[in-house]
């Protein structure tokens, strides 16, 4: 029989914790998602350098660069006029975020073969708890990643652990188009050797804070106590220490009624160019617009998010009126925000873009007389 049965016996899962049954996480990542649909979708951008993304006239940052863009240097969250610095060859596409949409449900219904508990971090990326599955978990990420392949034309990496940690940092590890198993016996000789960075949340400034302190591993890290990772990262430091010895005990949360979407990046660099800052944010504007349309939402709240060089986040407001979802709307509100920040004046390594207080465009009865102002809430 080629492929699991619609309902797997073993596919229910057992008691989140029970004593005596690991879990078994699959982490699934497309490769390069953007740019691979548009080389998918375009047999002459095949082999090519591929940017999708603003253009860099209007100072748009790179959505997602094809592998052989990436040879040249080439990153998301990148000015699109220093990508094209780095490759000059490369094709420049702009971002059709519907189409991106659309496959990504064909990815989910394949994920929904395999397991009840799916949780999907993005358009392009999702865990899978399969615990409890008649088959092995690394056949299962086999047989995704070839229905993926066969099914969509697309490659994606996957990772097999115990926990979400583990499953993330192994799909990462050899891509594209990789498979990376851990054991759970074999969690910290797999973690202790890796950079601190592989851990989520731990960036450059992390790295270094740390690097003073003669730590560069996670091996490293896993020994140093609470208290001293308190110091250094406030409430988060206990969290690290656990992801170190390989302790992770969030659970795969499948998707629920949506009630906010968002979109973020955290720089490469930290950064003071707020130029820089606000392009991507209206580069998010235009994703969730997208995203709002799609679901027939629109939004009653918009909220930016940034983090700065020293972890600290902050978030800012509005709520406007009448629901809203237009990027033009969206990207002045951002900006209103932003400039309530300290970015700008202080480095930021992360920002974000979100929206909640969703209502079905069809209860939405009467339009407003006069445009709506944001209200700060």
């Amino acid at each position: 029989m080629s492929g699991p049965p619609e309902q797997p016996p073993g596919t229910r899962l057992p008691p989140e914790g029970r004593e005596g049954v690991p879990r078994k996480i699959v982490h699934v990542d497309m490769d390069a998602f953007y740019a691979s649909v548009e080389q998918h979708d375009s047999p002459p951008l095949r082999g090519r350098p591929v940017l999708v993304g603003g253009r860099p006239e209007e100072r748009g940052v790179v959505a997602s660069a094809s592998y052989e863009a990436r040879r040249f240097g080439c990153r998301s969250a990148m000015p699109m006029r220093t990508a094209l610095r780095l490759c000059p060859g490369a094709v420049v596409v702009h971002p059709r975020f519907e189409r991106y949409r659309e496959i990504s449900r064909r990815i989910q219904a394949i994920f929904g073969r395999y397991s009840e508990r799916v949780e999907p971090l993005s358009l392009d990326e999702s865990y899978l708890d399969v615990t409890g599955h008649p088959l092995p978990a690394t056949e299962v990420a086999r047989r995704i990643k070839r229905e993926i392949r066969d099914e969509l034309g697309l490659t994606a990496s996957a990772g097999v652990g115990p926990n979400k940690l583990v499953a993330k940092i192994a799909s990462d590890l050899r891509k594209p188009d990789g498979l990376v198993v851990v054991r759970p016996e074999r969690v910290r000789r797999f973690l202790d050797p890796l950079p601190v960075s592989r851990i989520w949340g731990i960036g450059r400034v992390g790295e270094q804070r740390l690097a003073r302190l003669g730590v560069k591993t996670i091996g490293q890290l896993a020994t140093l106590e609470e208290p001293v990772l308190e110091r250094l990262f406030g409430r988060s430091g206990p969290f690290f220490s656990r992801l170190a010895r390989g302790r992770d005990d969030r659970p795969v949360s499948p998707e629920r009624v949506t009630r906010s979407i968002s979109s973020e990046t955290t720089f490469t660099e930290d950064t003071r160019d707020r130029a820089l800052l606000l392009r991507a944010l209206g580069g998010f504007a235009r994703e969730l617009e997208s995203a709002l349309r799609q679901e027939r939402f629109l939004a009653r709240t918009v909220t930016v998010k940034v983090k700065y060089h020293d972890f600290r986040q902050i978030t800012r407001s509005s709520t406007a009126r009448q629901p809203l979802r237009s990027a033009a709307r969206l990207r002045l509100i951002a900006r209103g925000l932003l400039g309530r920040t300290a970015a700008g004046r202080t480095p930021v390594r992360l920002v974000g873009l979100g929206v909640s207080g969703l209502v079905g465009e069809k209860s939405v009865f009467q339009l407003p007389l006069f445009p709506d102002e944001g209200e700060e809430r």
